[in-house]
């Protein structure tokens, strides 16, 4: 399916996002709340997209945030770790537990390709979710393939099944598709919210502005079926 094909009775929300990005957790967040808030939130599906942060780093790779930050962007230890405070100190507001210091980075590839696998399952958002408390909160590695089976398994898909999808190809093409979207769409950064395929949003916006987002693309479409 093409990211922007829409069944005529929903609304649907495409999300491009990756499992370690901070701001994808909050933005995710805040948009659920929003759709608890919406009118219409019953008639609102959310579908979400691949995209990595830093899709270079080594497959097994497992390393602590701070240490990455300095490593890779040069950040001395001590300021990366106040940084995090900041972020995590946003997403408490939020009802969110972030624990920085414990979180390990990787490269998240394969638990795209387990959100794909959710998704032919009918269990994508359940996937996403487990997949941020997993890095936030709980220290796990998301690029290990157990790990990943167990997440699966704990949001109900089945485990062996779960287990074929990350040791095959199965859907490395639906990552790549992802990609490949968000460079014709201009994204250089997430998460990124695309409303009813017409009306974008950047970054982890306020609820308020989501709320705006919504309320202007149910009428966009309720005009355009009229």
């Amino acid at each position: 399916m093409n990211a922007f094909e829409h069944p005529d009775d929903r609304l649907v929300v495409d999300v491009w996002s990756d499992v370690m990005c901070p701001f994808c957790y909050i933005g995710d967040t805040l948009l659920a709340q929003a759709v608890e808030k919406f009118p219409h939130g019953s008639d609102v599906e959310i579908r979400y997209h691949s995209f990595q942060l830093m899709p270079h780093l080594p497959a097994d790779l497992a390393v602590g945030v701070n240490e990455l930050l300095e490593k890779e962007r040069g950040i001395p230890r001590a300021q990366a770790r106040a940084m995090n405070a900041q972020v995590a100190a946003r997403a408490a507001e939020i009802g969110l537990d972030f624990r920085m210091d414990s979180a390990i980075a990787t490269n998240s590839r394969a638990a795209h390709r387990l959100i794909h696998f959710a998704r032919s399952q009918g269990r994508q958002h359940d996937m996403v979710e487990r997949l941020f408390r997993a890095f936030f909160t709980d220290g796990l590695n998301v690029g290990d393939h157990d790990v990943l089976t167990d997440l699966a398994t704990q949001i109900g898909l089945a485990p062996a099944a779960a287990r074929e999808a990350l040791d095959s190809d199965t859907f490395d093409a639906d990552v790549d598709a992802d990609v490949r979207q968000a460079g014709q769409l201009g994204i250089t950064g997430v998460p990124f919210f695309v409303f009813g395929g017409k009306y974008a949003v950047s970054g982890a916006q306020p609820l308020e502005v989501f709320l705006q987002a919504l309320d202007t693309a149910w009428k966009g479409k309720s005009a355009a079926s009229a």
